[in-house]
């Protein structure tokens, strides 16, 4: 192995790595350089940077994070001067303090820029409480400097009660009432109507986060500005208090602004422009009203410095763009004295979207007491993108931890033959662990403050992330180790609080301990009916499908079930140039793929006569499936044919734009969606009771 690469691994970086069909790849060494370059590793020198690679760990007094599980007992290290007394005390996150145990754990001491230092090695009891505690220590009677999060877990989470419930892409589902987008009271009637008329457990919507509020609106919900705030395009004006509390005059004014739910495509600028200019209309309510005042300050000083910052990014965003990384220089630093200055000139536009968050917080509040209402198992469940946007809020805010150098991906598998670049920054792993990870402790537990699940899309980014160097194609890349202890200790104690179940995406090249550190922490999988074989065309039996997983037929980046059982998924990727083999190769394994799944669903007597009988009956074998949560996308209850996402795209396909529609391409309102047959007969087959 040469030194370069012996950099990569000390660094977490893999040096080669196994694709999916299970080939080894070797990384090249132009791709391990630019990757540690991100990282801020010079690679000028590789055998001093793995010298300095060695030391760095023993210039810490203490690891940044320890991350652990109920019961289960941990060590720490602690370094100091060789043959110093050290002492380390546990501070709870509950109140008290806790004076662990030193143990004997001889470890060679190392000359470290000229003092000799040792390690000493603490023992955390398998009886800590579960939160983040805080780890001090002592070094000859003198308070060490540094400091370490200590992160504990619950054993494991609790199952989540058998449940089945719809997946809904909520932007291309609206109503009558609604304004050319989906909205938070649609999503309220989702959950009351799939709640009692399906006797659903739950709703999975797509990531509600938030865009930049300036054109153009980024029309993918896994592409947002910020993760830990909501996008205002969801909210329905007239549920708020303020609308009803309007002036005849103005309400006449908001009215008019309505737009009609008969679109073609969901034109993000169109529906903002007009809620935007309606809600400019309905504000001065809340400035000139004392008790609207005092309810908004209450809920600022709650959500704290993040909410000002992500509020002052908005106001910028206005002024200057969606894109911090083109403002002006002075303003691109959160912490520069021109933004403090900023805050100030732009303060009633800060408490304009403070106040927007402060709606959608409550609307959505509103949703997940109308799950409660119908005994909804579950409820929302919430969707956790990969990432954010380099320009927007979450990137300008997190700047010390995020990699700009870099951007997140996947390299080539069966689905995607040239790999995917999403275009994100990857978390940096030692700058959030510096941070104790409350980043992302924020960004987990706002998602689930209204939600009783929560579905992490790409949980493998948790293990490795496949980082792509700037300017290089997504099958140029290496994964990036993480540490996968830490990052899901955070999801399940948060998940545990909020008394919510997890679901992990573990789809794709998947690593072979992956799956079942997911299982073994209460962590649902994923399961797809489509992507069961056992090789050849042949399907793997449902009743072989994982238990612990959320079982679907087909996924959001998928074609509904009526475009794959026709094939029109290859032409659309022949189309927009995503294969990589021949297109009667790819047609000729689609079919192969899809009757091996008919010839099992009539072997079991069930009817697949038509593209309506078959869909259904992909369902019921699903439902025969061990799955303890199973899903149905709603555009296969109105027979769409849209591929939502085509992955691989942006503007080479209306992804993210395309509202429900039936099998002709009429567009579907989500009052006539959940009343359909083949909704009910759906429900049915996915249902662990019979409706009546």
């Amino acid at each position: 192995m040469t030194v370069l690469r012996e950099l990569a691994t000390a660094h977490g970086v893999a040096c080669e790595y196994v694709d999916h069909a299970g080939g080894r790849v070797e990384v090249s060494d132009e791709v391990l350089s630019l990757v540690l370059g991100a990282l801020g590793v010079d690679t000028t020198d590789p055998a001093a940077a793995l010298a300095e690679a060695g030391l760095s760990r023993w210039r810490r007094t203490m690891p940044a994070v320890v991350a652990t599980r109920v019961g289960r007992p941990a060590q720490v290290w602690v370094h100091c001067p060789d043959g110093a007394a050290v002492t380390a005390t546990l501070g709870l996150e509950a109140g008290g303090s806790i004076e662990l145990v030193q143990v004997s754990h001889w470890v060679q001491p190392q000359q470290v820029d000229g003092v000799l230092r040792g390690e000493a090695t603490f023992e955390l009891p398998p009886d800590l409480p579960p939160g983040y505690h805080r780890l001090t220590c002592t070094i000859d009677g003198a308070a060490a400097a540094a400091s370490a999060t200590v992160i504990v877990a619950p054993e494991r989470l609790p199952d989540p009660p058998p449940a089945w419930g719809w997946a809904v892409q909520l932007y291309a589902t609206p109503s009558e009432s609604s304004w050319g987008h989906g909205d938070l009271e649609d999503l309220r009637t989702l959950v009351d109507r799939a709640g009692r008329e399906h006797e659903a457990g739950f709703i999975l919507v797509n990531p509600l986060s938030s865009p930049a509020p300036v054109p153009p609106i980024e029309p993918s919900p896994y592409y947002p500005s910020s993760r830990l705030f909501v996008s205002p395009l969801y909210l329905r004006i007239e549920s708020t208090e303020e609308y009803a509390d309007l002036p005849d005059e103005v309400r006449l004014r908001v009215d008019a602004l309505r737009l009609s739910a008969d679109i073609e495509l969901v034109n993000r600028n169109v529906v903002w422009a007009a809620k935007k200019a309606a809600l400019e209309l309905i504000w001065p309510q809340v400035r000139f009203d004392p008790e609207a005042r005092r309810s908004l300050a209450a809920f600022r000083a709650a959500e704290g410095p993040s909410l000002e910052r992500f509020a002052l990014w908005c106001a910028l965003a206005e002024r200057h763009g969606g894109d911090w990384r083109r403002w002006p220089e002075d303003l691109r630093s959160p912490s520069s004295p021109a933004v403090a200055l900023a805050a100030k000139e732009l303060a009633g536009r800060v408490a304009f979207h403070c106040w927007l968050q402060q709606l959608a917080q409550n609307q959505l509040a509103r949703a997940s007491e109308a799950a409660r209402a119908v005994g909804m198992a579950i409820g929302v469940m919430h969707d956790l993108p990969v990432g954010v946007s380099p320009g927007g809020a979450d990137a300008w805010a997190l700047q010390d931890v995020l990699v700009l150098g870099a951007t997140t991906g996947a390299p080539p598998d069966a689905f995607n033959q040239v790999g995917q670049d999403w275009q994100q920054p990857p978390w940096h792993p030692q700058r959030l662990a510096e941070a104790g990870y409350e980043p992302f402790v924020a960004i987990a537990r706002g998602l689930l403050r209204h939600g009783g699940a929560l579905r992490v899309d790409h949980v493998l980014g948790m293990f490795r992330l496949w980082w792509v160097p700037a300017g290089h194609p997504p099958s140029s890349g290496t994964y990036v180790r993480y540490d996968v202890d830490a990052l899901l200790a955070v999801l399940a104690l948060e998940a545990s609080r909020a008394g919510a179940a997890l679901v992990g995406e573990d789809l794709g090249v998947v690593p072979p301990e992956a799956s079942a550190e997911l299982a073994d922490r209460g962590i649902l999988g994923t399961t797809v009916l489509a992507f069961e074989s056992l090789g050849d065309g042949v399907p793997r039996p449902p009743e072989e499908f994982r238990k612990g997983s959320l079982g679907a037929v087909v996924t959001h980046d998928m074609p509904p079930v009526a475009a794959w059982l026709s094939g029109m998924q290859v032409d659309l990727r022949e189309r927009l140039g995503l294969l990589t083999r021949p297109v009667e190769e790819e047609r000729a394994a689609a079919a192969k793929e899809r009757d091996g799944w008919l010839a099992l669903a009539h072997s079991r007597g069930l009817d697949t006569s038509s593209t309506e009988a078959a869909c259904l009956a992909l369902h019921e074998l699903l439902a025969a499936s061990p799955c303890r949560l199973r899903v149905a996308q709603l555009v296969d209850a109105v027979g769409d044919v849209q591929v939502q996402n085509q992955p691989g795209t942006t503007d080479e396909h209306p992804n993210w734009r395309l509202p429900l529609a039936d099998g002709s391409g009429k567009q579907v309102l989500l009052d006539d969606a959940l009343g359909s047959e083949a909704a009910m007969l759906i429900a049915l087959a996915l249902g662990y009771r019979s409706l009546p």
